[in-house]
């Protein structure tokens, strides 16, 4: 990923919470097919090895898991707020006439080991923790002794675990640091009043 120094973003604190409020990663690998990239919900344990762990699962009807066997190098990418800039709401651009259309956007890379672990016990504390985090906000949080047990035992037989080891988080958040502050500020305000608001104080924040 080319990135200029002024959009590079190494601060682990910010990359982990852009992996944790945008949960869903591009897990991209590459085996002997070819390049294959899979969409899923990832858990991120912070403290696990140098720069943490993501959790997720797959379909047993999935072959990642044996297409991709433990030890397997692998990529999941996050992506955060983002939105098109016009060169209009730049201050600048009514005076010059001399900018152009942009994407603003914040992304984390995180590179990892995968392992495959096809185990009940696993997904089992796995799907909770997931169902935990995302049934939190709902007043009343479904959780699996909703279910009768035989039907979520069927539901985890038919998933696989698997578990990257992150060996390296890659951020780049393009948020015109490369702009005057009058330019920056004004498509921050331009993209908060049509509803971008976690962009326009992603872009406020930088100054």
């Amino acid at each position: 990923m080319y990135i200029p120094t002024h959009f590079a973003e190494t601060r682990p604190e910010v990359l982990h919470r852009i992996i944790q409020t945008h949960p869903l990663g591009m897990l991209v690998n590459h085996t002997s097919a070819g390049l294959d990239a899979e969409h899923l919900p990832f858990a991120f344990d912070a403290s696990a090895g140098t720069h943490g762990a993501l959790l997720a699962h797959v379909a047993r009807a999935n072959t990642l898991w044996q297409r991709c066997p433990s030890g397997t190098p692998v990529m999941v990418v996050f992506r955060g707020a983002q939105a098109y800039i016009s060169p209009n709401w730049y201050p600048s651009k009514h005076e010059t006439h001399r900018q152009v259309p942009t994407w603003n956007y914040e992304v984390v890379h995180a590179h990892g080991t995968l392992t495959v672990h096809d185990d009940v016990r696993f997904v089992r504390r796995l799907v909770a923790q997931l169902t935990r985090q995302h049934e939190a906000t709902e007043p009343r949080p479904w959780k699996m002794g909703d279910s009768e047990p035989q039907y979520i035992d069927t539901m985890l037989g038919n998933i696989v675990g698997i578990e990257i080891a992150v060996t390296s988080l890659v951020g780049k958040f393009k948020l015109s640091q490369n702009r005057d502050a009058r330019d920056r500020l004004n498509a921050a305000d331009t993209l908060a009043s049509r509803g971008h608001t976690a962009l326009a104080q992603a872009m406020r924040n930088v100054g």
